[in-house]
């Protein structure tokens, strides 16, 4: 077991790094619903926020930083959460595990492969555990559907979509629109979701080909319709759609689809689309199941609602705060995590597949 959690009545002191959007909007509210963890340090490079993260959410007198290197001095820490840009993801997470720190890193892995091999690298050598923030796998939806295909009902899936699609949906805010700081733009922030949900439902991890475009005809338009208002073209450095197209070792093959701004209708983000020789399934109208059965086909739907009765609400778990339970219980026990850093990896080495492809107008072939 692991040996900062031998005592059962502990609890596990966590440390945040980056305390903006994602740490305030999943991170820190799901942790502070957990008995057995309480959030002892804060780091921004803006103090006023790590400032105002530890009064929200932090322990009395919890430490503030703005450089994440003295939180990861105190050896009381347990486990760390990084919540930066993605840039930062690799130096900082190799370094909380270096520093003894179980660590959750938020998605994408990194921007590159080569950033994210080095976190799996790190994890291994120092024995620590290490987990990516793909919270879409805790969906009720999702966590159906990986039972209904590690059951087999959809038997060999060869065909399949991960679906990314926004028709105006732009963040404007922090630095998403910044390539440099993120390595892209909805293809790494939401196209991640989908692949790692479908290649999770695949259990398909052996990527053989990909080839792949990434576009830019949106982003400089002035004034433009979004849903959280204009953007300001001159930011907009990163691609407003990308598309791959992935072929496994296997023969399986995944389209992949994403998009902040595109001119169509169908839109949903953190959606798969499966097709198997038994059965196959999508994410559309809610969770669909559809096959033969005696002569005839078959759609099910499954009741996924919290199941309230009457003056009685059902109560349920978001996906954030079932990823946060989750991963502190994978410590506690000394359990794998749901969302393993070498699946992470291979979800990273297919983003990058894409956008060397865009660039260069070539496949990429894996060894």
């Amino acid at each position: 077991m692991c040996s900062c959690c031998c005592n059962s009545n502990k609890k596990l002191k966590v440390g945040i790094i980056g305390c903006g959007g994602i740490a305030n909007g999943k991170h820190m509210p799901s942790l502070h619903k957990l008995d057995n963890v309480e959030m002892v340090a804060f780091c921004d490079i803006i103090k006023e926020r790590a400032e105002e993260a530890a009064r929200k959410y932090g322990v009395e007198d919890a430490f503030v930083c703005t450089d994440y290197r003295d939180l990861l001095k105190d050896n009381s820490i347990d486990v760390v959460h990084v919540c930066t840009p993605n840039k930062s993801h690799s130096f900082i997470t190799v370094d909380a595990l270096e520093a003894g720190k179980h660590v959750m890193c938020e998605k994408p892995m990194a921007k590159t492969y080569e950033e994210a091999k080095k976190m799996v690298d790190a994890a291994k050598r120092t024995g620590k555990k290490l987990t990516i923030g793909y919270q879409n796998r805790f969906t009720p939806e999702a966590q159906y559907l990986y039972q209904v295909c590690r059951r087999g009902d959809l038997g060999e899936i060869y065909f399949a979509k991960a679906h990314a699609i926004r028709r105006r949906a732009v963040p404007t805010w922090g630095v998403f629109l910044n390539e440099e700081e993120q390595g892209g733009g909805p293809l790494i922030d939401i196209g991640t979701h989908a692949l790692d949900l479908t290649l999770w439902m695949m259990n398909n991890y052996k990527p053989k080909m990909v080839v792949g475009t990434a576009y830019y005809k949106l982003g400089k338009r002035e004034n433009a319709a979004n849903a959280w208002g204009p953007w300001d073209p001159r930011k907009f450095t990163v691609e407003d759609s990308a598309f791959g197209f992935v072929v496994m070792e296997d023969g399986a093959t995944i389209i992949l689809e994403s998009s902040w701004a595109l001119n169509t209708l169908q839109i949903g983000e953190a959606k798969t689309t499966l097709c198997g020789t038994e059965g196959g399934a999508d994410m559309w109208d809610g969770l669909r199941i559809n096959g033969e059965e005696f002569g005839r086909m078959y759609t099910k739907i499954p009741e996924l609602g919290k199941g309230g009765v009457a003056y009685y609400e059902g109560k349920a778990e978001n996906p954030g705060e079932r990823e946060a339970r989750l991963w502190i219980e994978a410590i506690v026990n000394d359990t794998d995590p749901v969302v393993l850093p070498e699946q992470a990896l291979v979800v990273t080495q297919i983003l990058e597949a894409i956008y060397t492809s865009s660039k260069t107008g070539q496949p990429v072939y894996f060894k």
